[in-house]
């Protein structure tokens, strides 16, 4: 869609110069004489851009420029005057103006300009967008009672400070808990830092963390910064701090107490301030029983404590999560969307989840990718450890199609089925099966292949 421009001068020549250049630029182009028709043309149809002239009888550019900004401040304005001054600019700029083009006008000038002004305030939307949608990415999914209750908590906690101990099985969303609580917090502009302890070498976490001095151990060959100074002013998610020595425990006690620390080979001490948010799937009052984690450090973290429940806990919320991670996975792959229907989110909502809410989301990327149909049937699901009761004599296959949304869905979902059962009937050949249809065999072969149909059998 072609963007419109507003072009507002006093002078009909200037008006007609400019319309005959952008459109042949394959603008859509306004024109307003004086600054009180600007302002009722935009009422009337709102531009992507406006050309605005400075000196013109009555209302000037300046004051329309002034009343656009107050009652549409998201509007793109370019300035033209024949008499500019570098005062006039910078005011016209304070005012709100993207730019200030003098009289005479060059063509190559405006046409830069205006091209200039429309990508920005595309990128400004995309930005819009982008941080939309990194907002919704640490949206907790889901309606029950425990997702509400761990909502709650959230809100409460991310506007202090205090440290955050999360806790719960593998899978169940312990970084997106602290991604929140980041996001909500005041601290939402400064960096969010995350390491897993379990992941890194016992010989290189203090390194990882700390950061480290030139000639600290062979192959430092410069300084360099750790984990705590990348998220100075922001947060830092430590995952899986059961699985960190207790060693490396004694110094985040002394971060968490003196809020400095020093880098490994260094005696400089460098202050830092940062929030902690630690998580683990361990039962920690064991690790402190067995000696494997410390007390005091414990006390420490668990000012705040947060345990995400198990995906079992909360099943009603599974199909509020396959719609989430459907709509991630093709705003992603941009891909045709697929339905998955009520039946198999009820077989969904059938499984025990024992890796909780990241299975689920592999297995849903999983049945996106290699299903082949557009409907996500039952048949489509992997097989899971559930007893799916047999149709009983009032049940065939036929019922579903009451179940369908539209009358579409129903006469896709038939006319697969019709097709199925004969193929099935003529041992699975097209052209026996396309001459008793009384369809063309390229036809046949078509809706195969759209309906994902297997012909390999």
């Amino acid at each position: 869609m072609s963007k419109t421009i507003l072009v507002v001068d006093d002078e009909k020549d200037i008006r007609i110069s400019l319309t005959g250049i952008l459109e042949d630029e394959g603008y859509q182009v306004m024109t307003a004489a004086s600054g009180v028709e600007a302002l009722e043309a935009v009422r009337q149809d709102l531009p992507d851009l406006i050309l605005l002239d400075i000196w013109m009888p009555g209302m000037d550019g300046l004051e329309t420029l002034e009343r656009l900004k107050t009652i549409f401040p998201q509007l793109t304005v370019i300035m033209i005057s024949g008499h500019g001054t570098i005062e006039t600019a910078v005011r016209t700029t304070k005012l709100g103006a993207f730019d200030f083009i003098e009289k005479p006008l060059s063509l190559e000038k405006i046409l830069i300009t205006v091209a200039n002004a429309l990508r920005l305030k595309e990128l400004s939307v995309e930005n819009e967008e982008l941080k939309r949608v990194i907002g919704n990415e640490f949206e907790l999914i889901g309606d029950s009672q425990a997702m509400g209750a761990l909502r709650e908590q959230i809100m409460l906690a991310a506007p202090t400070s205090a440290s955050v101990l999360v806790t719960g099985e593998n899978g169940t969303g312990k970084e997106l808990v602290a991604r929140s609580i980041h996001y909500y917090s005041q601290r939402s502009r400064k960096p969010f830092i995350a390491i897993n302890c379990a992941a890194i070498p016992e010989e290189l976490i203090e390194s990882e963390l700390f950061g480290h001095e030139k000639g600290a151990f062979t192959g430092a060959i410069s300084q360099k910064k750790g984990k705590f100074d990348l998220a100075d002013g922001g947060t830092l998610f430590l995952d899986e701090i059961a699985d960190m020595s207790l060693k490396t425990q004694a110094k985040i006690l002394r971060i968490l107490q003196e809020r400095c620390f020093e880098r490994v080979g260094g005696t400089r001490s460098v202050s830092v301030d940062v929030r902690i948010v630690a998580a683990t799937n361990k039962e920690l009052a064991v690790e402190i029983k067995l000696g494997r984690f410390r007390e005091d450090l414990y006390y420490r973290l668990n000012v705040l404590p947060f345990r995400v429940p198990a995906l079992r806990e909360h099943r009603d919320d599974i199909p509020l999560l396959v719609t989430h991670f459907v709509n991630q996975f093709y705003r992603r792959e941009g891909r045709t969307a697929k339905v998955f229907l009520p039946e198999t989110l009820e077989l969904l909502k059938q499984h025990d989840w024992p890796g909780n809410v990241r299975e689920l989301k592999n297995i849903i990327e999983r049945i996106l990718i290699m299903t082949p149909g557009r409907m996500i049937t039952p048949d489509d699901i992997p097989g899971f450890s559930v007893a799916r009761p047999a149709p009983g004599p009032a049940e065939t296959r036929h019922d579903s199609f009451f179940s369908q949304g539209t009358l579409r869905e129903a006469r896709d979902g038939f006319e697969r089925d019709f097709i199925i059962q004969k193929l099935e009937e003529n041992d699975w050949n097209i052209s026996r099966t396309a001459e008793i249809i009384e369809l063309e065999r390229s036809n046949l072969h078509r809706k195969i292949k759209s309906y994902g149909i297997d012909i390999r059998k």
